[in-house]
């Protein structure tokens, strides 16, 4: 699942920082970093990751199992701008501007998956029984 926020009016480097915070971890534990953390990109990174659950909800999956795969924030257009020098010159001023995708993954919960581990183990085991028995059975 994806979601992107295009021509976000701050520098990528200072959403980078925000956004390298974030992989790798459950959606939930980003949800309460983004909170406690005291940047400007907090917010929409906030309503970017919302909008990904969102996207993940629409097909079917639930929030417990979301993980935050990979945030890439790339260069946007930059708005050129000038300030007024000296002696009747100029300074050029560039505003940066970020594209920001948030990819998520649906990963099983541990506690399911050795749930899941140790049900597939009593089978194999509970098989080759219930096979036996059914023979001798049939034989007598």
């Amino acid at each position: 699942m994806k979601a992107f926020l295009k021509n976000y009016r701050q520098s990528p480097r200072k959403v980078r920082l925000v956004a390298d915070l974030l992989k790798g971890k459950r959606v939930a534990d980003g949800f309460v970093q983004l909170s406690a953390l005291p940047k400007r990109a907090t917010l929409p990174m906030q309503k970017l990751l919302a909008s990904a659950v969102a996207n993940a909800k629409q097909k079917g999956i639930t929030e417990e199992n979301l993980f935050i795969q990979n945030i890439t924030v790339d260069k946007g257009i930059v708005l050129k701008r000038s300030m007024p020098r000296a002696r009747g010159s100029a300074s050029r001023i560039n505003k940066r501007t970020s594209h920001i995708t948030v990819t998520l993954i649906e990963k099983a919960s541990e506690k399911k998956v050795k749930a899941t581990k140790a049900q597939k183990a009593i089978k194999k085991e509970s098989t080759p029984k219930v096979k036996k028995t059914v023979k001798a059975q049939a034989a007598k």
